[in-house]
């Protein structure tokens, strides 16, 4: 057990760790401290649970125990792909980032919707309004989900961290891998049919500017800039009609990076189809729209059997020229040849049988994969009944949730308060309640809600004393603000945390609540990611007996965890009746207590509160430069993550075209400084710099 005081020492070196390896397993994982706490136990039974075939298991883990790091051991250990669902995209970039940390040499990839803005077409029957469907798709997230599926397809030891994008329908896996173009030293082959294949693949030939997606040609030598990578490309010299030569280069600068014996080029979107798919899908969409056709006439809709002729008749004709048209998902049954209803191919479908899947908040992840399908198929049915849309489109959908839990593998739902379904289905729930630095879960005291204002103005004044900080969390807006009023008027340093603050005044208001400048926060939903702080040693809870969202049982847990970081931490609860809610989430948060002091007491641990960051903080704010840096860097992120994705992604387009034109004028140092604010603006978008993983050969590492 002597591993436990090691990792309550971890914060104070973070980066020093040591890399681990396990026998049959591809990944190398960084471990910045020894599993600690209630970790070794869980990595444990959760490893031997997928061992012995378990289908689902429940990884209850408290706030604070490190359930990422508990995920990043049980992948290592069984050396398997393995895919994390999370219920958002700003979540999605956090896991992201520390998977990046846990598994460095291994590939970590994003599957996340690349639109930055998406209005589905859509028909108003009441105004006789066709909303057109109009989107801008950010071509950095596109790179990223190509990546993804090329990763999955190639390498044993990738991560996919995803969010609710991966059950929408992509192309089907086969179609993809069948176009994907393999290219070895010594291959017979042309240079024309070099093009013509690229040209099937949908990459665009392009001599002046050479970006994702594009190939250039000069005589015998032709460049090629795969859909999948972000700053890497490949140079295919030919002799006599044989590949003599692969180079990967910096598409940049131009300088040589390597010469490899093969190289997988894969198409440049997910939807292409090989030519004679294509075909026959024409002709079995005609077939289709002559019997739509019979049907609008018979019923006397002329008008709609106009529209839907005109539509699907342009579709076919480009179709027929180009292989692709604008809204080509809603032909995917035809393309894929699957019969009507049946489910679409998505990124689960790219997965191998043995792969690991994770729920992350599981409580929201499983509502959510539920919901997806009803509102989809509202739209669509419209869209079919007045002629916008042959009756195949309605296949272009979201799985249901019983299709998605067909296609699930031996699946771990990972949440600190585990919902209906988890606990239905769970073969084997694991906890993990003790947390390596082995703080203990916050006592919790019941108050009458009488004289909750005057009882919790008393309790600040006992925390100012000491230093400490304090939460309060209202049910109303209007509650909230008369709180802080009165407060204040009593000389309390307090501030309001309400929905309209944006990202980076909350950063700025969190920072200070750390620092002191103000002592109480008042707030309506504490729930949101960043609240988790060290100095908060109170949570008052106001009004815990109305029953609703924000007093349920699950809200009730999560609010009074925001204590656990303290080692004074306690949790108020101010309420004239014991509600259901509140009875079970105390009893919880009580066996959750017992189970830590228990662990503490039989180990000799004693518990401390996190100290580092604050102090790093203080001296940032007063002295240290380096700290200084990070401050700026904390309101830069802020201010990237307050950006519409629309204009990051404006953003990164002007400083990719900047970088450019430096390199096309051979200033190079000025382009790589340039890449640089390129790589720190992509890293604050997306929660990790784009990176491109390459197996050369057939070995999985990454170059």
């Amino acid at each position: 057990m002597s591993a436990i005081p090691q990792a309550s020492e971890a914060p104070q070196h973070e980066k020093k760790g040591t890399f681990v390896t396990y026998p049959d397993s591809p990944f190398e994982l960084f471990q910045p401290y020894p599993p600690a706490g209630d970790q070794p136990q869980a990595i444990e039974k959760l490893v031997e649970g997928v061992q012995d075939g378990e289908v689902y298991q429940t990884l209850l883990g408290v706030t604070g125990s490190g359930k990422t790091y508990t995920m990043a051991n049980v992948i290592a250990r069984l050396g398997r792909p393995a895919i994390v669902f999370a219920p958002n995209k700003t979540l999605a970039a956090q896991l992201y980032s520390e998977f990046r940390e846990f598994f460095p040499h291994n590939a970590v990839e994003y599957f996340v919707s690349y639109y930055d803005y998406y209005q589905p077409e859509a028909y108003v029957p009441q105004r006789d309004l066709f909303i057109e469907k109009d989107s801008s798709i950010n071509e950095h997230i596109e790179q990223m989900r190509l990546s993804a599926t090329k990763s999955v397809l190639e390498r044993r030891d990738t991560v996919i961290v995803a969010t609710v994008s991966a059950i929408y329908g992509i192309g089907a896996p086969e179609d993809y891998t069948q176009m994907r173009f393999i290219m070895r030293i010594g291959d017979k082959i042309g240079q024309r049919d070099v093009i013509s294949q690229l040209i099937r693949m949908q990459y665009n030939r392009n001599e002046q500017d050479f970006a994702r997606g594009t190939f250039r040609v000069r005589g015998d030598t032709i460049d090629i800039f795969p859909a999948e990578h972000s700053e890497l490309a490949i140079r295919v010299e030919l002799f006599d009609d044989e590949i003599e030569q692969l180079q990967l280069f910096d598409p940049l600068t131009g300088r040589i990076r390597q010469k490899v014996p093969r190289f997988t080029v894969y198409p440049s979107s997910h939807y292409v189809t090989p030519r004679e798919k294509v075909l026959s899908a024409v002709e079995s969409i005609k077939l289709e729209l002559d019997e739509r056709l019979k049907f609008f006439v018979a019923e006397g809709k002329l008008v709609e059997a106009q529209r839907l002729e005109q539509r699907t008749r342009f579709d076919l004709e480009m179709l027929s020229e180009l292989g692709h048209c604008k809204g080509i998902e809603n032909y995917t049954r035809h393309l894929s040849g699957a019969p009507p209803g049946a489910p679409p191919s998505t990124l689960t479908d790219y997965l191998p049988k043995d792969a690991l899947m994770f729920l992350d908040e599981s409580h929201q992840m499983i509502g959510q994969l539920n919901g997806m399908y009803a509102g989809d198929r509202a739209r669509k049915e419209t869209l079919v009944a007045y002629g916008f849309r042959l009756p195949s489109a309605m296949d272009n959908r979201p799985l249901k949730f019983e299709e998605f839990e067909a296609r699930m593998r031996q699946v771990v739902f990972v949440s600190a308060t585990p919902a209906d379904y988890e606990k239905q289905h769970a073969g084997q729930v694991v906890e993990q309640l003790v947390r390596p630095t082995g703080l203990i879960d916050p006592e919790v005291e019941i108050r009458p809600a009488t004289h909750q204002v005057d009882d919790v103005l008393q309790e600040i004044r006992i925390r100012v004393d000491k230093n400490e900080r304090v939460l309060i969390t209202t049910l109303t807006k209007r509650m909230a603000e008369q709180l802080t009023d009165y407060l204040s008027d009593n000389g309390v340093k307090v501030r309001y945390l309400h929905s309209d603050v944006d990202t980076v005044e909350r950063v700025e208001i969190i920072r200070d609540l750390r620092l002191g400048q103000f002592d109480v926060l008042v707030g309506i939903n504490l729930l949101r990611e960043g609240l988790d702080i060290p100095e908060v040693s109170l949570v008052a809870i106001l009004d815990a007996d109305k029953e609703g969202f924000l007093r349920a049982e699950r809200s009730l847990i999560q609010t009074i965890g925001r204590a656990a970081r303290n080692l004074n931490g306690k949790a108020i609860l101010y309420a004239d009746r014991m509600t259901e809610s509140m009875k079970k989430a105390i009893g919880e948060t009580e066996r959750r207590r017992a189970r830590q002091v228990a662990h503490n007491e039989a180990h000799g641990i004693t518990p401390r509160s996190i100290q580092k960051q604050i102090r790093d903080l203080i001296d940032g704010v007063y002295s240290e430069k380096a700290s200084k840096e990070q401050e700026k860097q904390e309101l830069q992120r802020a201010m990237v993550e307050d950006m519409s994705e629309k204009d990051i992604s404006k953003r990164i387009k002007q400083l990719e075209k900047q970088m450019l034109e430096h390199a096309r004028n051979l200033e190079f140092e000025k382009a790589a400084r340039v890449r640089d604010q390129l790589a720190l603006l992509k890293e604050q978008a997306f929660g990790a710099s784009v990176h491109d993983n390459v197996a050369i050969g057939s070995g999985g590492k990454k170059s």
